[in-house]
C-alpha cells in the first residue's frame, strides 16, 4: 500500500505541472481550453521521438515545451483571429493534434508513417541520467533503512524521482507566481476578469489570450514529456481525459486550501493533483474496481469536489443567518425590557 501511494505522489507531482497549465486557462483566462488532451500527447510524442532519434533528453524536453507552446498559440489564433468560439477552437486543435502526434511519433520509423506509440525502454531519459548521479549519494538506502526500522517492509526502489520533481515543480510554481505578478501577467489576469475593461486601456487582448494559451499548453506539454520519460513510453491515447484530471486537481486543491492569493492557489493546485492521484490509487485497490474504471472514478471525484464546497457553503450561510436572527431576537428582547 505504501509503495502504491508513494508512486501516486510521484505521478501527482508531475501531473501538477499540467494542472498549473489548466489553472491558467480555466481560472485566470476564463478560457475553456480543450487543447490540453492533445498538447499533453504532443509533449510526450515530441520528447520520446527525439530521444529515440538520439537527441539529449534535456533538448528533447525543451522541444516538447516549444511544441506545446505553438499548439496553444494556434488555439488562441483560431479564437482571436478567426473568431471561432473558444470551446470549439480547443476541440478543433485537439482533433488536429491527434494526427500531428501520430506523424511526430512516426518520425521514428524509416517510412515516417504515423505511429501510435513510442517505447523508451532501452534509451536514456532525464530520470535515468539523474538516477546515475543520485544512486551514488546513498540517500535511498538511508531513507529505506529508517522506513524498514519502523515496520514498513515494501519500500520504494528510489526516492530520486520524488525529490527532483518536488524541486522542478515548485521551481515552476515560483516562476509562475512571479509571472502572474508582472505587468504582462496582471494584464492576462485582467483579460480573464474583464476583457472590455483591459481593452479600454489600449491593451491588445488578442495577444494576451494567445500568449496565455501558449504558456498553458507549454506547461501541459512539459508534463506530458516528463510522464513519457517516467513511464518509459509515449502513446497517442495517453491524453484522453487529461482536461478532466487537470480540472479535478484545481477544484480539489481550491476546495481544501482556498484561493485567497495567487501563491496559495497555485500551491492548492499542486496539492490537489497529488490528492487526486492518491484517491485514484486507493480507489483502484477496491476489489470490484479495475483500471478500466479510472475515468468513471475521475468523473465521480470531480462531481464530489464540485458539490461538497457548495454544500458546506450553504451550511455556513444557514448558520450565519441563524446567528443574525438570534442576535436580532436578543436585541429586541433587551429593547422591550428597557421600555418596560
Amino acid at each position: 500500500m505504501f509503495t502504491a501511494i508513494f508512486g501516486s505522489v510521484e505521478q501527482g507531482i508531475i501531473y501538477a505541472i499540467m494542472a498549473l497549465g489548466v489553472y491558467l486557462t480555466f481560472r485566470v483566462l476564463d478560457f475553456p481550453d480543450l487543447t490540453v488532451d492533445g498538447s499533453f500527447v504532443t509533449g510526450a510524442a515530441t520528447a520520446a521521438t527525439l530521444i529515440v532519434l538520439g537527441y539529449h533528453p534535456a533538448l528533447a524536453t525543451a522541444a516538447a515545451i516549444v511544441a506545446g507552446f505553438l499548439a496553444g498559440c494556434m488555439t488562441g489564433i483560431l479564437h482571436t483571429k478567426a473568431k471561432i468560439n473558444p470551446l470549439l477552437s480547443g476541440i478543433l486543435m485537439m482533433i488536429a493534434l491527434y494526427s500531428i502526434n501520430l506523424r511526430i511519433m512516426g518520425a521514428t520509423t524509416e517510412t515516417a508513417i504515423g505511429r501510435p506509440n513510442v517505447p523508451l525502454s532501452n534509451v536514456d531519459s532525464l530520470f535515468t541520467i539523474f538516477f546515475g548521479w543520485w544512486g551514488n549519494l546513498g540517500i535511498d538506502t538511508a531513507i529505506n533503512n529508517v522506513l524498514i526500522s519502523i515496520g514498513i517492509e515494501n519500500v520504494p526502489k528510489t526516492w530520486g524521482t520524488f525529490f527532483i520533481m518536488i524541486i522542478v515543480t515548485f521551481a515552476i510554481k515560483i516562476i509562475f507566481d512571479r509571472f502572474l505578478k508582472t505587468e504582462v501577467g496582471l494584464a492576462i489576469r485582467a483579460t480573464g476578469d474583464n476583457d472590455k475593461m483591459i481593452r479600454s486601456f489600449s491593451a491588445n487582448t488578442d495577444t494576451l489570450i494567445i500568449l496565455g494559451l501558449g504558456i498553458s499548453n507549454a506547461l501541459v506539454a512539459l508534463s506530458g514529456a516528463l510522464i513519457a520519460q517516467y513511464t518509459k513510453f509515449a502513446d497517442v491515447s495517453m491524453g484522453i481525459g487529461m482536461i478532466v484530471i487537470g480540472l479535478a486537481s484545481v477544484i480539489i486543491g481550491e476546495a481544501i486550501l482556498g484561493t485567497k492569493t495567487i501563491v496559495r492557489t497555485t500551491l492548492a493546485v499542486i496539492v490537489g493533483a497529488i490528492i487526486y492521484r492518491i484517491v485514484i490509487a486507493i480507489a483502484l485497490r477496491v476489489e470490484f474496481l479495475d483500471t478500466g474504471d479510472m475515468k468513471l472514478i475521475t468523473a465521480l471525484i470531480v462531481v464530489v469536489a464540485l458539490i461538497l464546497p457548495k454544500f458546506f457553503e450553504k451550511r455556513k450561510e444557514r448558520a450565519r443567518k441563524a446567528k443574525r436572527r438570534a442576535e436580532r431576537t436578543l436585541t429586541s428582547e433587551q429593547e422591550a425590557k428597557q421600555l418596560a
